[in-house]
This record gives structure tokens, sequence and C-alpha cells, in this order.
């Protein structure tokens, strides 16, 4: 049974930092290909930033220079580094995992060009004002 649980989430002034940390379980996090999207109410979910192994990465333009995804092995995690956030980037932010052939620009996808996130956590809502 896989499992993500995300946290780290919060309201933080423009400009500020926080970290998001989404622990699995039920598989190893060096299995799938692994991301960060968000979502606002009646707007489409939006792709933020994935990794592949520990060094494949890709992000959305909008999140360049500003995020960072990391993954600890050891610890079954994913995490995202926030920082110089910005008032648009206040969402709920989710992780996600599944195998997947490439990822671009905050999203993995299938072979069939399908978005790869069978398994996503709960979200954790990220404020900023």
């Amino acid at each position: 049974h896989v499992q993500l649980v995300e946290s780290g989430g919060g309201s933080v002034q423009t400009g500020g930092s926080l970290t998001l940390s989404c622990v699995a379980s039920g598989y190893t996090v060096t299995a799938y290909c692994m991301g960060w999207f968000r979502q606002v109410p009646g707007k489409e979910r939006e792709g933020v930033a994935t990794i592949v192994g520990n060094k494949v990465t890709s992000y959305a333009d909008s999140v360049k220079g500003r995020f960072n995804i990391s993954k600890d092995d050891a610890k079954n995690t994913l995490y995202l580094v926030m920082n110089s956030l910005k008032p648009e980037d206040s969402a709920m932010y989710y992780c996600a995992a599944d195998s997947c052939s490439y990822c671009s620009d905050g999203f993995c996808y299938s072979s069939n060009g399908a978005l790869a996130n069978k398994y996503r956590g709960q979200g954790t809502q990220v404020t900023v004002s």
C-alpha cells in the first residue's frame, strides 16, 4: 500500500521561505519518478518540480531559480525548498509518484503522454501574503 504524506506548509510573507516534505511508505523513493504539483481551487493543476533518481530534475518556469527539489533515499522522503516566495505561489501543494517515461516543466509523463501521478498525497497548504 503506497502512501505519501506531505507536511511543511504554512503562511509566510512575500520573500519568505518554506520547506515541504513528503514521506513515502509502501515503496522506496528510488523506484518512481517523483514530483510536486500545486493547485488553486477553480484553476488547473500546475506542475512545480520533478526528480528522477537524485540528479535529473525539472522545474516549471515560474519557480526556476527559487525552488529546489531533492530526495533523501535513507529517509524515503521528498523535499521542496521554496525561497523568495510570492503571493502567486499560494496553493495546495501535493507530492506525486509514479513510473514515468520522462519529466518536463514540473510534470512527469508516461509513455502515452498521460500525467504520471498515480500516487498522490493529501496536500499541504502554502499561503504567501
